[in-house]
C-alpha cells in the first residue's frame, strides 16, 4: 500500500504537522486536514494492520486533537472519511436486520490428512480433471472470532453487519468504524469497483487479551473468558465508545461481491482468490499474509497445515484450523455451491482446544504469601491431546461470578494449548444434584482465620507459620529466579521437609550432606553437587536475596531498585515510607509490606542467622547502580538485536550494550537508534530499512564500537 519513499515522507509530514498549535485560516486549515487525514490513516495502517507502529501512541494522539481542534474551528472539514469519525457519539439501542448481498455461507469441515486428500479427488471430478492433475490452493488461517461482512460503495464504508444466519445478519456499522484495520474510505474505484461485499473476521489479539483481563481483574470485575467470546460479544455492545477499548481487529479474506458503477460483476476481472486477495492489501485491508500461503498441489497443503498445526500458539491470534480454497475462480464457479457450503474450499479444523468434564470436588492449596487457590478435581478429560483432571478456581470471585457448582458440567479449555481453564458451567444440564461451592473461611491446612484485604481478590492465611506457607516459601527460595539454587527444585524441599531437616529458609544452608547421601536415589556425587550448588548461592547479590523472602507484592524489579539503595539488608529496618516511594516505581503498598517484614523481630532474626551461616546480606558490584559516562562509546543510544550472532549469545550482547550505555528495546519503531544484525535477519531488518532513521551495523563493528 505504502513505498518506502511514501513512508519516509509520511513520517517526516508527522513530525511537521505535530508543531502545528495556532489556528489557521480556513484554506490553511482545509489543506492540513487532509494532511492529517494521510498521515492518520497511515499511522493506523501501521499500527493496525502491519503491528508495526513508528511513532508512539502520545504522538499518534497529538496529532488525532489537532484534526480535532481543526474539525471544531471549521465543522465544513467534517467528514464520514475523517478518523476523528470512528466513533459515533450515540448508543447503538438495537442491530436492524440486514441482508448480506451475496449470502454468507458454512465451510465443509475435515478433521485429518486423509479429508484433505479426499477433498482434492472431489474437487478434480467436479472440474472434469484427470486424477493426476495438479490443482493450485490457497491455505490461510482459520481466525476463531466473529463474522463480518463490510460493504463498501463509491469508496467509502456504507454498512458492516454480523454473519446472523447467513443470509441477514445484525447491522453494526458504527462498531466497524471504530476499528483502525477497518479502512473508512478505500481506493475501489481505481479498480472500476462501484460497490463491494467483503467477508472478514474480528479478532483479538492474544497480548492484548490477557493485558484485559488483567486490568479487569485489577478493577474487580469478572475476567473475559476468551478471545474468541471477547470478539464477537463486542460486536455487538450498544456503545461504540467501549467498543473501541476492546482492541478488536478485523482480517478481510474474501471478496464476496463486486460491481462497478453499471451493475456489472468485477469479480470475473480476476483470475484467482489469491488476485483478490492482494489487491485487498495493497487497499489498506488487513489480510491473512503472514499464515497465507499459495501451494501448487495438495502435498503441500497438507504440510502447510501440519506446519500450522505445531506452530499455531505462537501466532498473535487464536486460530482454530487452516481453510483450503481452490485459488482458481474459473475452477471455483465449475465446483459451485451446495445449500450450506461451497465446495471449492474447506476447513481443517485442528485438535480440539475445549472439552466437557464433571466437576467432582474442589481442593484449597496454600501459597508462600498465604493465598487460598481453589483447585477443580475433575473426571478426566482430554482437550488438545492432553489429558486434564486439576483445573485452578483462582478465587472466590471466579467461583461465584461464573456460578460453578458441585456436579457440574463444565466447558474445559486449554489457554494456548497449555493452562486448563474452565470457560463456563453449562448450567443447561444441572438436574438439581448440583451443589453450591461454600469458600472456606478457615485455613484447610491450619485452621487460622483466613482475611481478605481491601482491593484483593484472594483470601489469605495469616499465620506465618502456617506448614504450607514455609514449604511454599522454601520452594520459592530455591528457585531459579530467586536464590537459583541449581538443582535444589520442590520434590527435594517437600522430601527433606518430610525427613525433618527443612523448616525454615535457614535449615536450606545447614544440610547435612552425609545424610543426604544416604538417601534412597542420592549418593555422595548428588549430595556434593547440591552443597555447592547452595555454597554458590550464598554469595548471591542481595537483590536475589529480597526477591527470595516472599514479601507479598515485592517482585524482581522492586528487588533491584532496592538493592542498588543499600549498604546492607538490615539498612532496610530503618526506612520510612517516603524512602521506598521517593524512588521511582515503588508504590507505597509494596513499600508498606516491605517495612511490616523488616519491623518483625522475627524475620531479623531469620536474616541474621542467614547471615551467620554465610548468605551474603553485603551490596554487591551486581547491586550497584550502573554508572555510564557521558563519553560511553553508546551512551544515550536505543539499541537492537536481530538475526544469529556468532561471536557471543544475545543475552552477552544486550548486557555489552548496556555497559556501553545503550538501552536495549525490543521492536523496531522511530525510538530506535542502532540496528545490529545477525546471520539470517528477517522482518527487523527490513522494517529498519523502510524507515530509513536507524543505523544498521554488523556484529564485528558493534564490537569494534564497544571496545573503543
Amino acid at each position: 500500500m505504502y513505498n518506502t519513499d511514501t513512508q519516509r515522507q509520511l513520517f517526516d509530514l508527522s513530525k511537521q504537522l505535530l508543531k502545528a498549535t495556532e489556528q489557521p485560516s480556513a484554506t490553511e486549515a482545509k489543506a492540513e486536514s487532509e494532511q492529517l487525514h494521510a498521515v492518520l490513516i497511515y499511522h493506523e495502517w501501521r499500527y493496525s494492520i502491519k503491528n508495526d507502529p513508528v511513532i508512539s501512541d502520545f504522538e499518534y494522539d497529538s496529532l488525532y486533537k489537532r484534526l480535532e481542534a481543526l474539525e471544531q474551528w471549521y465543522p465544513d472539514l467534517i467528514g464520514p472519511e475523517s478518523p476523528t469519525q470512528r466513533v459515533s457519539n450515540d448508543l447503538t439501542e438495537d442491530f436492524p436486520s440486514v441482508e448480506h448481498l451475496v449470502p454468507m455461507l458454512s465451510l465443509a469441515n475435515s478433521y485429518n490428512e486423509e479429508d484433505l486428500v479426499d477433498f482434492d479427488t472431489q474437487i478434480k471430478k467436479l472440474c472434469s480433471l484427470d486424477a493426476d492433475a495438479k490443482i493450485e490452493y490457497t491455505v490461510e488461517p482459520k481466525y476463531d472470532g466473529g463474522s463480518i461482512a463490510l460493504v463498501y460503495e463509491k469508496d467509502l464504508l456504507a454498512r458492516a453487519a454480523t454473519r446472523g444466519n447467513g443470509a441477514l445478519g445484525e447491522e453494526m456499522t458504527n462498531n466497524a468504524r471504530t476499528m483502525k484495520s477497518v479502512p473508512l474510505k478505500a481506493d475501489f474505484s481505481k479498480k472500476n469497483i462501484a460497490k463491494v461485499e467483503l467477508r472478514g473476521e474480528v479478532v483479538i489479539r492474544k497480548d492484548h487479551f490477557v493485558k484485559m483481563n488483567k486490568e479487569r481483574e485489577k478493577e474487580g470485575l469478572s475476567l473475559f473468558a476468551n478471545p474468541r467470546n471477547t470478539a464477537t460479544g463486542g460486536l455487538r455492545m450498544k456503545d461504540p465508545k467501549e467498543l473501541a477499548n476492546r482492541g478488536l481487529e478485523a482480517f478481510v479474506y474474501q471478496l464476496g461481491y463486486a460491481v462497478d458503477q453499471n451493475g456489472i460483476d468485477q469479480l470475473s476481472s480476476f483470475d484467482t482468490h489469491f488476485e483478490g486477495i492482494e489487491m485487498l492489501g495493497q487497499l489498506g485491508f488487513k489480510i491473512p499474509d503472514k499464515g497465507m500461503k499459495l501451494c501448487k498441489n495438495i502435498n503441500e497443503v497438507v504440510a502447510f497445515c501440519r506446519e500450522w498445526e505445531g506452530k499455531r500458539d505462537n501466532y498473535q491470534y487464536e486460530i482454530d484450523g487452516m481453510v483450503v480454497k481452490v485459488n482458481s475462480l474459473a475452477l471455483q464457479d465449475k465446483c459451485g455451491y451446495t445449500s450450506h457450503h461451497p465446495r471449492w474450499a474447506i476447513a481443517y479444523k485442528f485438535k480440539a482446544k475445549q472439552g466437557t468434564s464433571k466437576l467432582l470436588s474442589v481442593e484449597y492449596q496454600v501459597g508462600k504469601i498465604g493465598s487460598v487457590t481453589p483447585v477443580a478435581k475433575l473426571e478426566p478429560v482430554t482437550v488438545a491431546g492432553v489429558s486434564i483432571s486439576s483445573v485452578s478456581l483462582h478465587n472466590a470471585d471466579f467461583i461465584q461470578g461464573k456460578d460453578i457448582r458441585l456436579g457440574d458440567t463444565v466447558l474445559v479449555e486449554r489457554a494456548g494449548d497449555v493452562i486448563p481453564y474452565i470457560v463456563k458451567p453449562l448450567d443447561e444440564l444441572r438436574n438439581g444434584s448440583e451443589q453450591v461451592i461454600e469458600f472456606p473461611k478457615n485455613c484447610p491446612v491450619c485452621e487460622t482465620p483466613l482475611i481478605r484485604e481491601e482491593g484483593e481478590a484472594a483470601w489469605r492465611c495469616p499465620n506465618h507459620n502456617c506448614s504450607a506457607q514455609v514449604i511454599q516459601r522454601m520452594i520459592h527460595h530455591v528457585s531459579k529466579d530467586a536464590m537459583d539454587i541449581d538443582g535444589f527444585g520442590k520434590s527435594y524441599v517437600e522430601r527433606f521437609h518430610e525427613e525433618g531437616w527443612l523448616n525454615t529458609l535457614a535449615d536450606l544452608y545447614r544440610l547435612k550432606y552425609d545424610y543426604i547421601a544416604g538417601l534412597e536415589g542420592f549418593g555422595d556425587k548428588s549430595a556434593a553437587n547440591l552443597m555447592e550448588a547452595i555454597k554458590t548461592a550464598k554469595a548471591n547479590p542481595i537483590s536475589r536475596l529480597l526477591f527470595s523472602l516472599s514479601i507479598h507484592h515485592l517482585g524482581k524489579k522492586v528487588s533491584k531498585l532496592l538493592a542498588a539503595e543499600v549498604k546492607h539488608v538490615l539498612d532496610l529496618q530503618k526506612w520510612e515510607v517516603e524512602d521506598f516511594t521517593n524512588i521511582k516505581d515503588v508504590g507505597p503498598k509494596v513499600a508498606e509490606n516491605v517495612m511490616a517484614f523488616f519491623q518483625n523481630p522475627e524475620n531479623i532474626s531469620l536474616l541474621e542467622e542467614l547471615e551467620a551461616l554465610g548468605v551474603n546480606l553485603q551490596q554487591t558490584e551486581e547491586d550497584q547502580p550502573r554508572q555510564i559516562s557521558a563519553d560511553a562509546p553508546l551512551a544515550g543510544k536505543t539499541i537492537l538485536f536481530t538475526g544469529s550472532l556468532q561471536k557471543m549469545g544475545r543475552k552477552e550482547a544486550q548486557e555489552k550494550a548496556e555497559r556501553a550505555g545503550a538501552r536495549n528495546i525490543s521492536a523496531i519503531s522511530s525510538k530506535l537508534n542502532i540496528l545490529v544484525v545477525g546471520e539470517k535477519a528477517g522482518s527487523k531488518l527490513r522494517k529498519a530499512e523502510a524507515l530509513g532513521t536507524v543505523e544498521i551495523i554488523t556484529e564485528d563493528e558493534f564490537i569494534r564500537i564497544i571496545e573503543n
